[in-house]
């Protein structure tokens, strides 16, 4: 049986396609409680149109909603693959359709003389047909984008209380086109209006606001299908629609400076509310412009996403996303893989982000089949192709924050994607035309990757990828803007290789930038199994295909908290960038403008001096005048104080703060940070201790007490000390299992990395030390690791650890090492870390640009990062010395020779790497301790490139030390 779902066209019955405006026309929402019936399949009865029916026996459902989030059905995750046969454009009779029932009445007065009645659903997925008092008045298809239908023959005028009905069907023709890597959600999620519209009314509107950077004049003509009257008062403009306006000086928006001008559109019947931005997008000699001046869009991904309501976002959300990007000096947002709710845009139109507003368009899944039936090249599918592009762009024509329309996403190539770049070019010649699946570019104006690797971004930059067979193809790609519509892959611990990434952006004016994968982990709140509150992915909901975690990539938690990689993120693209620098006089800190518009006005430049890690001098530094991408060293002050030679280790800090307040945050909000050092740490003096002392079975050296016969540390000082021994091991990565990049994780369960069996070779006393003899290795392999550990005294009270590792490989290791390093368990009493080094926040070898060198203390719980499925997680870099205590004061303190990454959690990397998600994870009532001379980067290789040459942790021979004193 062939449904009308089942139809490669878009429905009927639907009006022409318009912008979304504010009016002063009368409005109902029809959001709120609705009556609800659900089935598994298609062919429910017929009767839930006719009002009549009793209902009163169904469930109730809240508009906006997803029916799978509020008791029926469950959600479902894929990243690529259908979750249905692949037969378009047919779908299983296992349906679940949902039926929904609103009474409402007509307020007093709604809709004058002559008005029509409009019926508005600004999203509902994925197919359905709609009633208004028993009459069918519409069938829609395309989840994420608006459709109105005239109800007005449709009131029955004798009901006072009228009955809209809408059954929704979950899969339809139009799901093989809606394949966008996220949630299979169902149901009116988006807003629904009944809309009074008048008998004149200005029906449709398009601005037209461009800006001459060579006058500072701008152009305005607003088009309006029938004659209105375009009023801009604070430009005096009181001029007709469908005419030129000439503006000798207006001020431009832009994402650093989002000037909009209030304007007003208006009939006898209407009268309609804009927000007008001048600004003129170009591509110049093969770079983006803006206003005539080179941008770099440092962007990231967003899919809308909450943790309670999946894609019903709230304003609240909206607003939160908005100002989180801004605060972490986001400038630009890819409205990945549809377009956003329309408030969204407002907020980026008001706030400042440049947006690639995307079709509601992809086919991904055609891919595992070799693109064999892709919709993409069907002209069967054209007109469904047309109308999506149509009522995207017709829906956000206004909004100056969109700078180039995205025709989809993942779709391959084919004659519909060209017949939408064509009516797109048609339609508003302002802006630019992106894709990115088609690496030839035949019907775009940039070219855009995925997941390029640094190295391929480097010849892009410089125009020296690899050809393409067609020469005018070739010629006209390498003459096009370049950007990355997808990279750094923020999937749980990273991304990594972002400033590598950022530096190559900025080498090049071909290179427009970047857009992060992606904003917010998609978990779901649910209780697991176990009762506690979790965040859900693929699979916890028993779907018989899924892809787990892979939804969790974002760079702020389901509950937008910020990531690490967030954090490290806002410091990599910071406008305002200090970087140290050596110079004849020392080290100094350069600072670079890297605005697209605005010189550093706005910003406030702090510093501070502090000699191992306490401060010892702070004040304020004049500002340079700086255009934008202009840079300059910065003097040290005058009042920084002497440090007598070798006395302590000096760091000097410059911090750049709002200096007043804007839309998005308050004065001194942080922008950007710099450290240089000033003076390295004196050597430690170290006088030898006792020399160790026999104790029954025990060997005394300092506050250690070691078996004389195996070499096990038993105490440290009054604190028990288990399970002394190397860890190679991390609990793996999203990046590690490297899904779609390099799996690391395999390799290193192969080896047998993650079960290693300790073997004590020798026990001896040489001199005042001693020395321990071992080898780990996992089992069923020659490869291993020979240890010596050389145990002494120092001084009163402290005992130094001298650890050396060599790799025992005699085929060589093919694969880096997850890590090098000690492992240790000591009594939970301890709490609290207090470290010198590198903080607040977890770092790597190729992560944690957002820390710096100074004294932190946090902690055990704190130290740990919830990342959505557990994994390694907070280490502390270039750790010095720190102290591990107790409420009283009393624990431990080391001292690393060199610098460490110290690791300390409630539970074992065994726990953490068996464990599928945070709220699993239990207290173990001890405390593990990781002190590591090395660790494998991060990469991104959860999808893109793994971890650089530079950050791959090689095997090769490794020594470090750590001195242990016991706290009173």
């Amino acid at each position: 049986m062939n449904h009308w779902f089942e139809d490669f066209t878009p429905g009927r019955g639907a009006l022409p396609a318009r912008a979304w405006v504010r009016s002063d026309a009368p409005a109902l929402s029809l959001n709120g409680g609705w009556r609800f019936r659900y089935a598994e399949r298609a062919d429910a009865p017929a009767d839930l149109a006719d009002p009549a029916l009793d209902d009163g026996g169904w469930g109730e459902i809240t508009v906006p909603g997803h029916w799978q989030l509020q008791g029926w059905g469950v959600p479902a995750y894929t990243n690529i693959v259908y979750p249905f046969p692949v037969e378009p454009p047919f779908v299983p009779d296992e349906n679940p359709t949902g039926d929904h029932r609103r009474a409402f009445a007509l307020p007093a007065g709604f809709g004058a003389e002559g008005a029509r009645a409009v019926l508005r659903f600004e999203g509902v997925d994925s197919a359905f047909t709609a009633w208004v008092d028993g009459t069918e008045v519409g069938r829609s298809v395309g989840s994420r984008l608006p459709v109105e239908f005239d109800v007005t023959a449709a009131l029955d005028p004798a009901r006072d209380e009228h009955l809209l009905a809408v059954r929704v069907h979950q899969w339809s023709a139009a799901s093989y086109l809606e394949d966008q890597d996220m949630w299979w959600l169902s149901g009116i999620f988006r807003d629904v209006t009944l809309l009074a519209r008048p008998a004149d009314a200005v029906e449709d509107v398009f601005v037209h606001a461009g800006y001459d950077h060579r006058t500072g004049g701008g152009t305005l003509r607003v088009d309006t299908p029938g004659p209105a009257r375009l009023r801009v008062p604070e430009l005096g403009v009181d001029a007709a629609t469908n005419e030129d306006v000439p503006l000798p000086a207006v001020e431009p928006w832009s994402a650093e400076v989002p000037r909009l001008y209030d304007a007003e559109v208006s009939t006898a019947g209407e009268r309609v509310r804009l927000r007008i931005g001048f600004r003129t997008v170009a591509v110049v000699d093969g770079v983006f412009t803006v206003n005539g001046a080179p941008v770099k869009l440092r962007g990231v991904n967003r899919h809308e996403v909450s943790a309670d309501r999946g894609r019903a976002v709230t304003e609240a959300e909206m607003l939160a996303d908005v100002l989180l990007m801004k605060r972490h000096n986001v400038n630009a947002v890819r409205t990945s893989h549809y377009p956003p709710h329309p408030r969204f845009l407002e907020l980026c139109d008001e706030h400042g982000l440049w947006v690639v507003d995307e079709c509601d368009l992809e086919t991904h899944g055609f891919w595992l089949l070799d693109w064999r039936n892709n919709p993409s090249d069907d002209p069967r599918w054209r007109e469904a192709y047309l109308d999506r592009i149509r009522r995207t762009v017709e829906r956000d024509k206004n909004h100056p924050s969109v700078v180039l329309w995205s025709l989809g996403n993942e779709s391959g190539t084919g004659q519909n994607l060209a017949a939408m770049s064509a009516w797109v070019a048609d339609r508003d010649p302002s802006r630019l035309v992106h894709y990115e699946h088609d690496w030839a570019v035949p019907y775009a104006d940039v070219y855009s990757r995925m997941y390029a690797t640094h190295a391929e971004v480097a010849a892009i930059a410089t125009r020296t990828e690899e050809a393409l067979p067609d020469a005018a193809a070739d010629a006209r790609r390498r003459a096009m803007p370049f950007v990355q519509c997808e990279y750094a892959h923020a999937m749980g611990n990273g991304p990594g290789g972002l400033a590598e990434y950022q530096d190559l952006f900025e080498s090049s004016d071909r290179c427009m930038g970047g857009f992060v994968w992606e904003w917010i982990d998609h978990g779901l709140r649910q209780r697991g199994p176990d009762g506690r509150e979790r965040f859900a992915y693929g699979g916890d909901f028993r779907e018989p295909l899924h892809d787990g975690a892979f939804v969790a990539d974002g760079l702020v938690f389901p509950d937008r908290t910020p990531s690490p990689g967030l954090l490290d993120y806002a410091a990599v693209i910071t406008q305002v960038r200090l970087r140290p620098e050596e110079t004849p006089a020392g080290g100094r800190l350069r600072l670079t403008n890297h605005h697209d518009v605005v010189d550093l006005d706005h910003v406030r430049l702090r510093w501070s001096v502090e000699d191992d890690g306490l401060e010892v001098a702070a004040g304020e530094l004049a500002t340079p005048e700086l255009a934008p991408r202009a840079s300059t060293l910065l003097e040290l002050p005058e009042e920084v104080p002497a440090l007598p030679a070798a006395t302590a280790e000096r760091w000097f800090t410059v911090t750049a703060v709002l200096a007043r307040a804007t839309s998005w945050a308050d004065a001194g909000h942080v922008l950007g940070r710099g450290q240089v050092q000033l003076a390295d740490a004196p050597a430690p003096a170290r006088s030898p201790g006792r020399g160790p002392a026999r104790r029954g079975p025990d060997l005394l050296v300092g506050p250690a007490v070691l078996d004389a016969r195996t070499g096990a540390l038993h105490r440290l000082g009054a604190f028990p000390a288990r399970s002394l021994e190397l860890a190679l091991w991390r609990a793996p990565t999203d990046n590690d299992r490297g899904e779609h990049g390099e799996p690391l994780e395999p390799a290193w369960r192969a080896l047998g990395l993650h079960r290693l069996r300790h073997r004590t070779g020798s026990v001896e006393v040489s001199g005042s030390d001693v020395v321990v003899a071992g080898r780990s290795a996992p089992a069923g392999t020659d490869t291993g690791f020979a240890t010596t550990w050389r145990w002494s005294a120092v001084g009163d009270g402290a005992v130094r650890l001298e650890v050396d590792v060599l790799p025992q490989a005699p085929g060589g290791l093919s694969v880096p090492l997850p890590r090098v390093g000690l492992r240790l368990e000591l009594p939970r009493a301890l709490r609290t870390l207090t470290w010198f080094g590198r903080g607040p926040g977890e770092a790597y070898p190729d992560t944690g640009a957002a820390t710096w060198t100074s004294r932190f203390s946090r902690s055990v719980e704190d130290l740990q990062t919830p990342y959505v499925r557990p994994q390694e997680n907070g280490q502390r870099a270039d750790v010095r010395w720190a102290e591990l205590t107790a409420d009283d004061g009393s624990g431990l303190r080391l001292e690393a020779d060199p610098a460490i990454g110290v690791t300390v959690r409630p539970w074992s990397t065994e726990a953490l790497d068996a464990s599928t998600h945070t709220s699993a994870l239990r207290d173990e009532g001890r405390v593990w301790l990781h002190l590591d001379a090395a660790q494998q980067g991060i990469g991104t290789a959860s999808c893109g490139p793994g971890a650089l040459p530079a950050y791959r942790l090689q095997a090769q021979p490794v020594r470090f030390a750590v001195t242990f004193a016991a706290l009173a």
